[in-house]
């Protein structure tokens, strides 16, 4: 545990430039009194670091000399280049990077690591479809996240006339090949499609991050709220058994709900959808092994089948 300290201690100067004790102890979770010990530590064994006092003292290597010493033991490396070393997921600068790094690991690990890094093929494409082109402004957006610089953003919302307005671009995540900014708006927080972004341009601001925000909890809540959209209504049913599992793979199991067998065999099921006609079309299909009970949907099943009765009849 100390020489992972020690190690975690040298990073973290390396990286800093400057820190005081009380600062290496905030970041490792120690005490100052550790911290301290922990520098004095190093500079006796001959690592170039020293301290200084008054105001914007403290400790730093020497000269700003560096180290190659990762830190990293086998498990993280290898953790590392699964997570990023994906052929299809990392760009050519993440690419590089990741090379740079395998170079300047210990030997014991580099097999490994260079093993976990061609493991993974990410394929953002489902079935029958090829995946999207990644976004034109897409880059533009992730540098106003790393910058934390707001953006006037240019934006075209489904079935929405096109709007401008000044956000702060918060985080991006990616959903089956698809990408969405977190965004900070007068409004309050927003999700964007990066696909329907018309124009990215600096608004020479910094980023207004709200208080305790986290991008993980942001993305769950406008996840949940799509969900909560794509199910405002449902409608009643009695299935075939064998057809449940299709129709959770089409649906999604949350927006399926088996009930009890009846005497015939079949299984009330409630199904869940943005709205009755969009349900009606999509079970007219299944015919006799789905029968919809919900009076509304029954009644558009019935002008759906009388309008496909009269387009195919003989002639």
């Amino acid at each position: 545990m100390r020489a992972d300290r020690l190690i975690a201690v040298l990073l973290l100067l390396q990286t800093k430039g400057r820190a005081t004790a009380a600062e290496v102890a905030r970041e490792l979770e120690i005490s100052e009194r550790t911290a301290r010990r922990d520098l004095e530590a190093l500079s006796l064994a001959g690592v170039p670091v020293y301290s200084s006092a008054g105001r914007g003292g403290g400790w730093a290597l020497v000269g700003g000399a560096r180290t190659d010493l990762t830190g990293l033991t086998t498990d993280e490396a290898r953790a590392l280049f699964l997570a990023a070393g994906s052929a299809s997921a990392a760009g050519p600068a993440a690419q590089a990077a990741l090379r740079k790094l395998l170079g300047a690991l210990p030997a014991p690990l580099r097999e490994g690591a260079r093993a976990a890094g061609t493991a993974v093929v990410v394929d953002a494409a489902s079935w029958g479809r090829t995946a999207p082109p990644e976004p034109p402004h897409l880059p533009a957006l992730q540098q106003a996240v790393v910058d934390g610089e707001q953006v006037v953003l240019g934006y075209r919302g489904r079935d929405k006339a096109p709007s401008v307005r000044t956000v702060s671009p918060l985080g991006l995540v990616t959903k089956a090949g698809v990408w969405y900014l977190i965004a900070g708006t007068e409004a309050g927080v927003r999700t964007f499609r990066v696909g329907r972004v018309t124009d990215v341009a600096p608004a020479g601001t910094p980023v207004v991050r709200p208080e305790g925000f986290d991008l993980r909890a942001a993305w769950e809540a406008s996840a949940g709220e799509v969900e909560r959209r794509r199910t405002e209504t449902s409608v009643q049913a009695l299935a075939d058994p064998t057809l449940v599992p299709l129709l959770r793979r089409w649906l999604g199991p949350a927006h399926v709900a088996v009930g009890e067998p009846t005497a015939d065999g079949r299984v009330a099921v409630e199904l869940g959808g943005p709205s009755v006609p969009v349900l009606t079309a999509q079970f007219a299909g299944f015919g006799h092994r789905l029968e919809i009970t919900t009076p509304e949907a029954r009644e558009r099943l019935r002008a759906l089948a009388g309008e496909l009765t009269e387009l195919y009849a003989e002639r």
